[in-house]
């Protein structure tokens, strides 16, 4: 082993060291166990222990060594360290070591750093009113929560990525090592500029057992491993063994060796000396008993180095003498009085080894990143307005308009903001944006290559949960970021979703958490303009996914033009501890506001479209055609059209939701529109004919509250799909101007009957499209050609 570096550690400093981690590991076993007698300065008794023994020791000792060694590198070198915990059980290490460096007390006072906050320390953990047994948002340190199996490392380099000042170790444990997520996390080498961005150090933790079973990688050889890792173009360096002594000299000489990688291949990339190659950037393959230092065997059954270690070793305590023996026997290990002094506080020759203010991994900004956020610089949307004229007159791809804007955030925000997203930039008309900057591309450019730099600021990579995981760690480090995704295959994020609003949540009760900007997802290849790729690609169902969430922390939005669309996205970008959800189409389509009459209607989330209706003044409709979707909007506004020529005595309102969380009563949603505001413009007991993105259901679900809910009649996708026409997909799925029509007739009292005719000449035409695009392949003319009548057009947006 090289040990030539200047920062080598003394054979003091390890004796030192040493004792460090056994104050962790005492604390560490203390919170699963203890809720008195937190020194042991009287023998155990049964009112000691807890009652209910909840946490996890297995990984914890490995993931205190790895914490106390990271202290030394930061002292003796100055670094800015972001210490992400992959084994999320490893809760007890991440509390215990934030407590020992004094960053827990200065959050929580009540947790003070002597015996009587120990106590504390011990209590609160795992207990009714306390705090989770697994690293989270409570934790100090801690971007990542401890349920996010498979995420540590691209949360690691999204921390990473243009932070130059920044190394990330992220302790991977090798059940996770075993998700897909995190097997294809090792590729973000390939994404990360020595020049301007930080390093990721991973250190995969293998102890050899999840729950209950072998991992795979643990019963990898070393040489196996290495050219496992070797071959994702990383140098792994590994650290073997179980003897204390040994592995702390083993331990520091190989940081020693990482460190010094790290600095010179940064050092030559910010001097302008790239290879042609991306850096073998250094890994560490630490090798540790699962359940190190605790107890060997319980009950005769091995313990450590085993599964058994994985969660609570010794677990009669309260009931079992000999059990309370073990568990007494294994904190004395430990030689508590060696550690901390008569007052409880850790002693001083140990408090020297934690680094100093924000240096401390528990106390850096970066993984506090509200403290670091800067506000994104945006110009006024109505430079990238679309004119228009009348509504329906000019065609538009709406992301494509919404690209002009973002390409002005990339020219303005240097640093501060990435576009993510699975190979489908181009895909979702975003392509603008590759006039200001490229795809970030660390591997061989090609010279036919296009639209690929060491220093481009696009992500894409064709893994959702790299997109998601990357983006989730550049906004909690303080930065700004939009994700762009098909549709139906936004799905494939869902938990990470789920772990990212948790973690939303719970953070917005903590004031000493700073807020972060909003996660904002830009759907597009929506489920009505996936005809060419079918069924497959056919699914709004992320929708419902998002509003399970609590309600302060969700918003979707469905912008039925570009104007709209670019007030929305604007709005979300600027917003923080949200997540948005925008779904828009990439195709030519109607354009129907002014940017003055997007703005006014974006602001109340939905309204009335008077230009559209023919209502009698003072007097209510006799029935609502609604609309949410860019493709749901153009077919109601077809209906109406069909409706005032067949029937120009009907009263038709109608009405377009750009946010559907005002769906909701107020007291269920922020955004949610005001009862008598709602009832003005859904009526109490007209009835509403509402076009919809996504499944229907959804809609009665937002809507049960209001008056007039019984009278709702909801069309969207009812999982009708396959490769066919765009209008098409619309019939199939009884969303098509021609059933909106007759849903209209069949619900206005009376209609029926008198306008039997209308009925049958629509039914007709639905009969005339089945033939004609069966026979040609393309939609009908009067559907293919169709525009807004320009005689009815014109008129500001009402409310």
């Amino acid at each position: 082993m090289d040990t030539s570096s200047p920062h080598s550690a003394t054979e003091t400093e390890l004796a030192l060291l040493d004792r460090y981690w056994r104050a962790a590991n005492y604390l560490s076993v203390g919170q699963i166990y203890l809720m008195a007698n937190p020194l042991l300065r009287e023998p155990l008794q049964p009112e000691h222990i807890k009652p209910r023994l909840l946490g996890h020791w297995g990984t914890t000792p490995g993931l205190n060594f790895i914490y106390a060694h990271l202290n030394r590198i930061i002292r003796q070198r100055d670094l800015n360290l972001l210490y992400i915990c992959g084994p999320g059980h490893g809760g007890p290490g991440m509390v215990a070591n934030t407590w020992l460096e004094g960053t827990y007390s200065e959050i929580y006072p009540k947790v003070s750093a002597d015996a009587q906050g120990m106590q504390h320390l011990f209590r609160q953990f795992s207990f009714p009113g306390g705090i989770p047994s697994h690293a989270a948002p409570e934790t100090p340190g801690s971007i990542h929560e401890g349920g996010e199996l498979g995420y540590s490392l691209v949360h690691a380099f999204g921390a990473a990525f243009d932070h130059p000042d920044l190394i990330v170790p992220c302790v991977i444990g090798d059940g996770e090592a075993e998700t897909g997520p995190l097997a294809a996390s090792w590729h973000g080498t390939k994404f990360l500029n020595a020049a301007r961005d930080g390093a990721v150090l991973p250190i995969l933790h293998l102890n050899g057992y999840k729950i209950a079973n072998p991992t795979l990688l643990g019963r990898s050889s070393d040489e196996d491993l290495r050219q496992l890792f070797a071959g994702y173009g990383y140098e792994p360096l590994f650290v073997s063994g179980d003897d204390p002594q040994k592995m702390h000299r083993l331990m520091a000489d190989t940081l020693d060796r990482a460190f010094d990688r790290i600095r010179d291949f940064q050092q030559q990339a910010r001097q302008g000396h790239t290879g042609d190659s991306v850096p073998a950037w250094p890994m560490i393959i630490l090798r540790s008993p699962k359940g190190w230092t605790g107890p060997k065997t319980v009950d005769g059954k091995k313990v450590e180095g085993f599964w058994r270690a994985h969660q609570v070793p010794v677990s009669e305590c309260r009931e079992n003498d000999e059990h309370r023996q073990l568990l007494q026997n294994w904190l004395q290990s430990y030689r508590p009085d060696d550690l901390f002094d008569e007052q409880g506080r850790l002693k001083p020759e140990l408090q020297a080894l934690a680094p100093q203010g924000e240096k401390r991994m528990g106390a850096t900004p970066y993984a506090n990143g509200g403290r670091l956020r800067k506000p994104l610089k945006t110009r006024d949307i109505r430079e990238f307005a679309v004119k228009i004229d009348k509504p329906g007159d000019t065609q538009e791809q709406s992301t494509a308009v919404l690209a002009s804007y973002l390409s002005a955030i990339f020219r303005d925000n240097p640093d501060n903001f990435r576009l993510f997203g699975p190979d489908e930039t181009a895909s979702n008309r975003l392509s603008k944006v590759f006039d200001v900057t490229n795809r970030t591309w660390m591997e061989e450019i090609r010279d036919y290559d296009e639209q690929l730099a060491p220093d481009g600021r696009v992500m894409e990579i064709l893994s959702e949960h790299q997109c998601q995981g990357w983006l989730e760690g550049y906004l909690l480090t303080g930065r700004h970021g939009l994700f762009n995704c098909y549709e139906a295959f936004i799905h494939i994020i869902d938990s990470m979703f789920n772990q990212h609003a948790k973690w939303l949540k719970v953070s917005r009760k903590l004031p000493w958490r700073e807020p972060i900007a909003s996660l904002n997802y830009l759907l597009s290849s929506h489920v009505w303009r996936q005809d060419h790729n079918g069924y497959s690609h056919q699914d709004p169902g992320f929708i419902d996914h998002v509003i399970n969430k609590k309600a302060d922390i969700v918003r979707v939005y469905l912008p039925p033009d570009a104007n709209t669309l670019l007030w929305v996205g604007d709005h979300c970008l600027k917003t923080w501890d949200r997540i948005n959800v925008i779904i828009a189409g990439k195709q030519p389509e109607p354009q129907w506001l002014s940017m003055d009459e997007a703005i006014a209607h974006c602001e109340k989330g939905m309204g009335i479209w008077p230009w559209a209706g023919n209502e009698k003044p003072g007097k209510q409709p006799d029935v609502v055609m609604a609309c949410a979707g860019d493709v749901p909007t153009m077919e109601t506004l077809a209906a109406v059209d069909l409706l005032r020529q067949y029937l120009p005595d009907l009263s038709v309102r109608v009405v377009n939701v750009v946010d559907l969380m005002a769906l909701q009563t107020r007291d269920q949603h922020p955004h949610g529109l005001e009862e008598q505001d709602f009832d003005a413009i859904f009526t109490r007991d007209r009835p509403v004919v509402f076009a919809f993105h996504g499944y229907p259901a959804l809609i009665h679900r937002l809507a049960y509250q209001r008056n007039n809910h019984p009278n709702f009649h909801v069309r969207g996708f009812n999982e009708e799909g396959t490769t066919t026409t765009p209008f098409d997909m619309t019939v199939l799925n009884e969303l098509d101007r021609y059933h909106l029509a007759q849903e209209a007739i069949l619900r206005v009292p009376g209609l029926q009957e008198k306008a039997a005719d209308v009925l049958d000449k629509l039914q007709e035409k639905l009969a005339a499209h089945h033939a004609w695009v069966r026979e040609y392949g393309e939609d009908i003319p009067e559907v293919r050609d169709w525009k807004w009548p320009s005689q009815q057009g014109g008129g500001e947006v009402g409310d």
